[in-house]
């Protein structure tokens, strides 16, 4: 509980500075590792297992409902869902609110969000981060390797590049 009250509180000190500059990829392709494994339910009641997406290009967002950036990026995420999903695209929102997965999933739905959306609890944001704000996002290759990590706002061109290079073969 405390580690989301300090993601809250960096969230909000990086909002200005993700809003103006946009997204910083702090990992990039040459660096690339395993992604962690790990199992979550959706907000649809379907599991979903990082081990199942060998493959498949996945990107994982960390995001909350109370984050402007987030939600300013969400409907990029939707978009590129559609855009891909012949190429196999797999978009997964991890949102790591606090509240109930009922009060996400009503959010969600009152958005008109339609892309995967599960909760991170704390053993997730430990194995991916330190993850200290959001949103944060991960870019996944078809082999199971995290080859970009981006922090902040991303702008609906910018992850189309990165979606772009991550199905390319």
């Amino acid at each position: 509980m405390r580690s989301r009250h300090a993601l809250r509180g960096a969230s909000l000190l990086f909002l200005t500075a993700s809003l103006a500059g946009g997204a910083l990829p702090v990992f990039a392709e040459d660096g690339a590792k395993n992604a962690p494994s790990f199992a979550v339910r959706t907000l649809d009641g379907k599991t979903f297992r990082m081990s199942e997406q060998i493959g498949r290009p996945v990107v994982l967002d960390f995001w909350a409902t109370w984050c402007a950036p987030c939600r300013a990026s969400m409907p990029h995420f939707e978009t590129i869902q559609g855009r891909y999903a012949r190429e196999g695209l797999v978009v997964l929102g991890l949102s790591v609110d606090e509240s109930q997965a009922a009060d996400v999933r009503r959010f969600a739905e009152k958005q008109g969000y339609h892309i995967r959306i599960a909760m991170a609890d704390e053993k997730l944001l430990d194995q991916f981060g330190p993850i200290r704000q959001v949103p944060t996002t991960f870019f996944i290759n078809r082999r199971g390797q995290v080859v970009r990590r981006t922090v902040g706002y991303l702008d609906g061109e910018t992850l189309d590049g990165y979606v772009k290079e991550l199905i390319q073969p």
